[in-house]
């Protein structure tokens, strides 16, 4: 009796250490962020929970970083709050014989990728004289913190408080045949045969655009070149749209003006998200800001939704720009975590999904998190030294985690820190 007792207290403690070889061989979070050759010389910070907010990992949570594109989830969320199905794209008063209008900064109008010309039927069709007042936009060109030299880039469009074209002019080359769109910047385009370059560049201060002979000679080229805004360039841009004469004047938008409203919000938000589009991010807000209170300015839309519906989340937000174009922002992983959380609120889950860039199959994150069915729905945000990724998780047992994961000050580039993101997501995937 006492040797069957003996083999099997030794038997029993043979399995405990096994079993306890197994739990100290499984990784953890931790040991995978620690173990990384890749994360080692950067800061690196994560928030895990579940849909309700109980804490299932944390690391760094309540430090703050640069969140780069994190930046549009806060846009999504108070754009999902403040605007309807439908953008307002126009404000407008009669008055005599006379029609003043307002923009709405609504991204969308007569923007390439879009097909809206709402407010452009409409005042074709108005029989009076047409008084355009920019009065209602007080944002600056640029926002806060900004790269001053990055006015070239198709990324980082001025802003406006009627945004025509995307504020963009669209260089394009087919078959050896260049076009320019608006046509109204025909003139402004000078081919430069001794130009070493390989894209079009604009003077800092207006917009007069040098064309490198090599960009003529491709078999197919486009390129997107931000053109400088001003009151009077929209003033010259609707009269060469319109065919009529458009007047300029100050005057602050009445109580009684009506809207007229444009495309659907939805088809706005997916390129937003999935593109992670910085000239719609940027005037998303500055539409939500003239929503609530006529004002189209960045500063004041921020302020609105932060002290409505932001003032519970766990560390207090630096939310600067709409994009994450800015330097200045600073959020945590905790608090862009609990801000997903409120996003599944406004929305059913399925059609957040459809907004967000999905694992191996839309967006930002077609090229990562391969797998039979999409597992990962997030938001991806990069700057120089900066990459982060915040969103959704369904893991393999059947839970919906949440997570913001965030990597600031590495010195290489992006692509591995996004590969060393996704072996770690994808271990919380099989692992939760």
């Amino acid at each position: 009796m006492k040797k069957i007792l003996l083999v099997f207290v030794l038997a029993s403690l043979n399995w405990a250490c096994k079993t306890t070889q197994q739990i100290a061989q499984k990784p953890s979070i931790n040991t995978l962020i620690d173990t990384s050759g890749i994360l080692k010389n950067s800061f690196t910070g994560m928030a895990l929970t579940d849909l309700e907010g109980n804490s299932i990992f944390e690391r760094n949570a309540d430090r703050y970083f640069t969140p780069a594109s994190n930046t549009k989830l806060f846009t999504l969320f108070a754009s999902l709050k403040t605007l309807g199905d439908s953008l307002p794209s126009l404000r407008f008063v009669k008055k005599g014989d006379s029609l003043i209008f307002w923009g709405t900064s609504d991204p969308t109008t007569l923007h390439p990728d879009f097909q809206n010309a709402a407010a452009i039927k409409f005042l074709k069709s108005r029989k009076e004289k047409l008084f355009y007042s920019s009065s209602n936009f007080t944002s600056p060109y640029f926002g806060s913190g900004w790269s001053w030299d990055d006015y070239n880039d198709s990324y980082s469009p001025e802003l406006s408080g009627l945004p025509l074209y995307g504020n963009i002019v669209r260089f394009q080359v087919k078959e050896k045949q260049a076009t320019v769109n608006p046509s109204i910047f025909k003139s402004s385009f000078s081919l430069n045969k001794t130009s070493t370059a390989n894209e079009v560049t604009r003077t800092q201060h207006d917009n007069q655009f040098d064309v490198p002979a090599s960009t003529t000679q491709a078999a197919d080229y486009k390129q997107d070149i931000p053109f400088k805004t001003s009151a009077a360039l929209t003033q010259q841009l609707l009269m060469d749209t319109l065919k009529r004469n458009v007047n300029l004047i100050q005057m602050a938008v009445p109580t009684n003006a009506q809207t007229i409203f444009g495309v659907k919000a939805d088809t706005v938000y997916r390129k937003l998200m999935q593109e992670s589009d910085n000239m719609l991010a940027e005037h998303l807000m500055l539409l939500c800001g003239s929503s609530l209170r006529d004002s189209a300015n960045t500063h004041f839309a921020i302020e609105q939704i932060t002290e409505k519906y932001l003032k519970n989340l766990p560390d207090a937000p630096k939310w600067i720009d709409g994009s994450g174009l800015s330097r200045y922002n600073l959020f945590t992983p905790r608090t862009i975590a609990a801000l997903c959380r409120e996003l599944a609120k406004t929305k059913p889950l399925t059609e957040i999904y459809e907004l967000l860039a999905a694992g191996g199959k839309s967006g930002t994150l077609k090229g990562l998190y391969k797998a039979d069915k999409p597992f990962v729905f997030a938001k991806s945000g990069s700057l120089s030294g900066v990459y982060n990724l915040s969103g959704f998780i369904e893991t393999k047992s059947g839970k919906t985690l949440v997570f913001s994961m965030m990597h600031n000050n590495f010195t290489h580039g992006a692509s591995k820190i996004r590969k060393e993101t996704e072996r770690i997501l994808t271990w919380v995937r099989d692992n939760y």
